[in-house]
């Protein structure tokens, strides 16, 4: 495997392990982009831009949009957008249950995922908590960073009959234990030692568990890689690397990337797809460059977005259930992912547009469609067109094992994904 494919890929598994979740990916997303000179705006104040620079916007610190001003006019906007969600277990309030002499945690699916891969690994728990401040509430992020609890497996001995199939009970099978004995941890008082606060000063948490289980680069010639939350980060990275080190010189359109949360229980929330987030900002752009609004409607006819994120591959074990015709790979190049139903948002222009890009970038692309007898999931791009209709195109890498908490995808797929999603905003 060439080493920018393993370099890119390692880059990718650093950043999928510091962003345990939304919050730290929004985190993170932020620290990349003040790096490359991105100017923080704050939603609640007036927009003052000016043209050649680039700014962010957060919301509910779980989403993000980025965008660059050309130093012309502008023409359009060049928008690329993914989400910072995936499938995991959500701690209730007051978590702590004690059964048998152990103490397990209570908690609740977040998204539809592969339950059993779950169990017998490393987990540990991460977040945010609301403390008390001098002007109110204030966010901080929340990661225990160890190997703090875990779900374990009944033995084989106990359900002699598990290996024929079995329904996981999330209120019964899947609580995690993190202590044993007489003292029962309490997971505010964890927090707030964490934190350095009183417990007093913990206003409220979201919690969520994750896999400790390090990325790795395998196969025989380094092909594949495996990791937590492949699924959507390696679009989300992929995104935010190509909008940072993008070439504004010759482009007149407004290159943006927009970072959604919640696409994995369907993104009606504030900081959703769809939401107002990247329909306000647009306009608000518009405000602030001193368009009326019959200008502020000819860039949303100009403009495009890539939908990015990630869809399956060909399984060897199972293939059947891909379509007969269209047999996407690992590896096998941007993943352009179509549906009758709109589920996906691309047709025939948007792909003839992203297909022609691609082509003069070298980069090499393949076609997605599910089993029609499969149905298959949606993603954000049809969503996010109900609140700012223009031309899509959804993407993604070929990945295996979707929702599992330990995912799979190419080695080469972040590389072609950023070097696409450059070659779009270039032109």
């Amino acid at each position: 495997m060439e080493q920018k494919y393993i370099e890119s890929t390692l880059e990718l598994m650093d950043f999928i392990q510091d962003s345990p979740t939304c919050y730290h990916v929004v985190s993170n997303a932020q620290a990349m982009l003040q790096n490359a000179g991105a100017i923080c705006l704050d939603e609640k104040q007036s927009f003052k831009l000016e043209a050649g620079n680039c700014y962010f916007v957060t919301r509910n610190g779980s989403a993000i949009i980025a965008f660059r001003l050309p130093q012309k006019e502008a023409t359009g906007f060049s928008i690329v957008s993914a989400h910072t969600d995936s499938p995991t277990f959500k701690l209730k309030a007051r978590p702590e249950i004690s059964n048998a002499g152990y103490t397990t945690l209570n908690v609740e699916a977040y998204g539809g995922m592969l339950m059993a891969p779950w169990f017998d690994r490393p987990l540990s728990i991460a977040g945010r908590a609301f403390v008390k401040g001098k002007n109110g509430p204030e966010a901080r992020l929340v990661n225990f960073d160890k190997d703090l609890c875990q779900i374990v497996n009944l033995c084989i001995h106990q359900n002699r009959e598990v290996n024929k199939g079995y329904a996981y009970n999330v209120q019964k099978d899947l609580l995690p234990i993190i202590g044993l004995g007489e003292e029962k941890p309490q997971i505010t008082e964890m927090v707030a030692d964490l934190l350095d606060v009183e417990v007093s000063d913990v206003l409220d948490t979201e919690l969520f568990l994750y896999n400790r289980m390090n990325g790795t680069i395998w196969g025989a010639g380094d092909e594949f890689f495996s990791s937590p939350r492949i699924d959507d980060l390696q679009c989300a990275f992929s995104a935010l690397k190509a909008f940072v080190t993008a070439e504004d010189s010759a482009s007149s359109k407004i290159q943006m990337v927009a970072l959604f949360d919640n696409e994995e229980v369907g993104s009606t929330t504030k900081q959703g797809a769809d939401s107002d987030f990247l329909r306000q900002t647009v306009h608000r752009i518009g405000c602030a460059m001193g368009f009326d609004f019959d200008k502020r409607c000819a860039l949303q006819a100009s403009s495009f977005m890539i939908s990015a994120d990630n869809g399956h591959s060909v399984h060897p074990n199972y293939p059947e259930k891909c379509d007969p015709t269209n047999k996407p790979v690992i590896n096998g190049g941007v993943m352009i992912k179509y549906a009758g139903n709109q589920k996906y948002t691309t047709d025939a222009y948007s792909a003839s547009y992203l297909k022609s890009i691609l082509s003069d970038a070298g980069i090499p692309y393949q076609e997605f469609f599910n089993n029609s007898s499969v149905t298959g999931g949606s993603t954000l791009g049809n969503i996010s067109t109900s609140q700012f209709s223009i031309p899509t195109v959804d993407i993604g890498a070929a990945q295996l094992a979707m929702h599992s908490p330990y995912e799979t995808a190419g080695t080469k797929d972040t590389l072609n994904l950023t070097e696409g999603m450059r070659a779009f905003y270039k032109n």
